[in-house]
């Protein structure tokens, strides 16, 4: 087994809630050493958001923050800065996720850390990024994935559209910003010298358009929420089965034609499967409300397991929209290890989701749970090179805090 990839290098992760966290446990991951820096007292506020075990720690902190170290310093006291400056002058990598500008009221700004080391990789995560009219705002996912266009796109035509439930402009950002950090780890071999990364939440979303923005500047055309079908893709969607939800990807043509055959033979109309009219992507969509006619009520009549076994029989992409404890159950995912076990030493075991890196020859599960608040204080000191008699004065006097 080979070393993992970014195995000596150390990375200071000032940031809280998700999109920096999820950066630092993706860089833990690939072997780096994150060390996750905490304000005093209660810490990240992702400690008590959503799934709170204990006084120190959520579900959804273990998740964001395990295979990393833990310091909390108080910044106030001149002790606790010199602790951050000695940390960061240390590291290769600095992670933050504030609004614009609020660091550099505390000396942790890219230009003041950046004189003192010149190598380091600072990357900013932020609504709406360093520059622009909107660059003071504050702001979270959800309203990246309003502004960007995408929450208009989904839902029932006449209705709101729905909130999205998962931390999609957090999380599309946060991989990006891996992606640029190691890009600026490898130009630094050549160069020397390290860079700021400024990430925005809003820009990466509308980076995923694929198609949408396409259609708006080279045919005129505006999106709409489209339910549970794409009319730009028949046969495409979500249909409603006897006894469940599950989902059909019928939009090439050979795939089509399988299907429409399919259709006919177990009692849909005659011809349907051989109509030239709905052989090719423009004929489908010009009769898709006539093919959902066909294809809902026999969708409809049948329970999930059968429509599945009959369309993988045809090689037919499709799944069953399937909930959670499913999802948890599924030996596919099991087989691919997108479940980690940790045992925490207050909680017990612990079952959280992987992350989806796959090497040939090493491996990036982390099995370090998420640290406690300030749980590495002394052996983070100690490697910077404070004595036992000044970690013992910072503890005392709460410069260095732990619970």
């Amino acid at each position: 087994m080979q070393a993992r990839p970014l195995e000596g290098i150390r990375v200071v992760d000032y940031s809280h809630f998700l999109a920096g966290p999820y950066v630092g446990r993706c860089l833990a991951a690939l072997g780096a050493e994150v060390i996750k820096v905490e304000r005093p007292g209660s810490g990240d506020a992702g400690r008590q958001h959503a799934t709170v075990l204990d006084d120190q720690q959520s579900g959804y902190f273990l998740q964001l923050n395990m295979g990393k170290q833990g310091v909390s310093v108080n910044m106030k006291d001149p002790r606790g800065k010199d602790f951050m400056q000695r940390l960061c002058d240390s590291a290769d990598v600095f992670i933050e996720n504030y609004r614009p500008g609020a660091l550099d009221r505390l000396g942790l700004g890219y230009a003041e850390l950046s004189a003192r080391n010149p190598g380091l990789v600072y990357c900013s995560i932020s609504a709406y990024g360093h520059t622009g009219p909107d660059a003071h705002r504050a702001g979270f996912g959800l309203i990246a994935e309003a502004k960007s266009g995408i929450m208009q796109m989904v839902g029932t035509p006449g209705e709101a559209p729905p909130l999205l439930r998962i931390s999609l402009g957090d999380m599309y950002t946060g991989i990006h910003a891996v992606a640029a950090i190691n890009a600026a780890l490898l130009g630094r071999v050549k160069s020397g010298k390290g860079q700021h990364i400024d990430m925005a939440l809003y820009d990466t979303l509308v980076s995923m358009h694929e198609y949408a923005v396409q259609c708006f500047t080279l045919g005129g055309v505006l999106p709409a929420q489209t339910g549970h079908d794409m009319p730009t893709s028949t046969l495409y969607g979500v249909f409603r089965a006897a006894d469940g939800d599950l989902v059909i990807a019928a939009q090439v043509d050979d795939a089509w034609k399988r299907f429409a055959a399919l259709v006919e033979q177990q009692g849909g109309p005659a011809g349907f499967g051989s109509d030239p009219r709905l052989h090719d992507s423009g004929g489908r969509n010009a009769h898709r409300e006539a093919i959902l006619a066909v294809v809902k009520p026999w969708v409809a009549a049948r329970p999930v397991a059968e429509v599945l076994r009959l369309l993988d029989g045809i090689d037919v992409p499709s799944a069953k929209v399937q909930r959670i404890d499913e999802v948890m159950a599924d030996p596919q995912i099991q087989a691919r290890g997108m479940v980690v076990e940790q045992q925490h030493p207050r909680l017990g075991t612990l079952r959280l989701p992987n992350l989806p890196f796959r090497f040939s020859d090493c491996d990036t599960t982390i099995h370090q749970v998420a640290p406690d608040l300030g749980q590495h204080n002394a052996p983070v000191a100690q490697a910077l090179g404070f004595s036992p008699a000044e970690i013992d004065a910072m503890q005392t006097d709460g410069v260095l805090f732990s619970r």
